[in-house]
């Protein structure tokens, strides 16, 4: 039997994941897409408005076993995995004391190991030609303040990533490191804590659907790494020419944090 050809979406049911499920399900090459969310309801929606070529996948990427049990569940498809999208991820916006020690690591989780074993569990099933982006930051190129894990786990995401594509040559596997700014999603809605030292000034915002198009176009393409717009290209060229302790007082001084 001829192994049916397969995506991989992880935060699939909304925001920047979605925007990346809906370009694929236009690519005739792929078979089947799954889509992985904590929401059932979510996915049924997506499912109900792109089609049956959608196959909802419950899962709290942030707990090891559950991705062990998605292993499994890829094991008996008899599927090749063209693409992997690793989306899922969060971010706190607030100071290091505004969030509980189990809400700090569950971010470091999703957003790290989550990314990590998703790309050891789905690597056997792929083949020459295969593709993987995982989705780092613009955040991911300096120190943040008031974002300090976000920008430390999309800084891990970023190098594990760029080297893990110079491992992965050998197979014709490519990695490509999507490094977005600021998108127009519900990041910032789960975001905001409340807090009383905050990012608030969101510069540069983009529709997610153009960021999406351009990280696959860039996949596809075997970069390494995907960068879209003029802003976003900027701050990280400044990233890479200024001290970082430069870099954290403009932005403290960007966002009106004293």
């Amino acid at each position: 039997m001829k192994k049916k050809s397969i995506a991989v979406v992880t935060g699939a049911s909304g925001g920047f994941g979605k925007e990346f499920v809906k370009l694929l399900v236009q690519d005739n090459s792929i078979d089947e897409i799954f889509a992985l969310s904590r929401s059932e309801e979510k996915l049924e929606a997506l499912k109900n408005e792109l089609g049956d070529k959608i196959k909802p996948y419950i899962i709290d990427l942030s707990i090891h076993e559950r991705i062990k049990e998605f292993g499994s569940y890829l094991e008996m498809q008899n599927a090749t995995v063209k693409i992997l999208i690793n989306n899922a991820g969060y971010a706190k916006f607030c100071s290091y004391d505004d969030i509980n020690i189990d809400e700090t690591l569950n971010m470091i989780n999703l957003n790290i190991s989550g990314v990590v074993a998703m790309g050891l569990t789905c690597i056997p099933y792929m083949e020459k030609g295969s593709h993987i982006l995982n989705i780092a930051s613009q955040a991911g190129f300096q120190p943040v303040p008031y974002m300090n894990i976000y920008s430390a786990t999309k800084s891990f995401v970023k190098n594990y990533s760029r080297a893990l594509n110079v491992e992965l040559k050998d197979k014709g596997i490519s990695v490509t490191t999507v490094c977005p700014g600021w998108m127009k999603t519900n990041l910032y809605e789960r975001g905001l804590v409340g807090a009383k030292k905050a990012p608030k000034r969101f510069m540069g915002m983009v529709s997610p659907e153009k960021v999406a198009k351009k990280a696959l176009e860039d996949a596809y393409s075997n970069k390494d790494i995907s960068v879209y717009g003029l802003h976003v290209k900027l701050c990280t060229l400044i990233a890479k020419l200024l001290p970082e302790k430069v870099i954290m007082k403009c932005w403290l001084l960007q966002q009106g944090i004293k």
